[in-house]
């Protein structure tokens, strides 16, 4: 039997749970506490509450 000469290379899927988007998800979430904490210190109150 002849074995191949080309080694065929996969694409990523675009979608589901790889690790370049979970650092991304995780990149954006730490920004968006960190600004909430922000607003929350120079209103003097939660943004949270009613």
């Amino acid at each position: 039997m002849l074995e191949p000469t080309i080694i065929p290379i996969r694409k990523k899927p675009r979608y589901g749970f790889h690790s370049h988007t979970e650092n991304l998800n995780g990149r954006l979430a730490m920004l968006g506490f960190i600004a909430l904490v922000l607003v929350e210190l120079k209103l003097g109150h939660g943004l949270l509450t009613w």
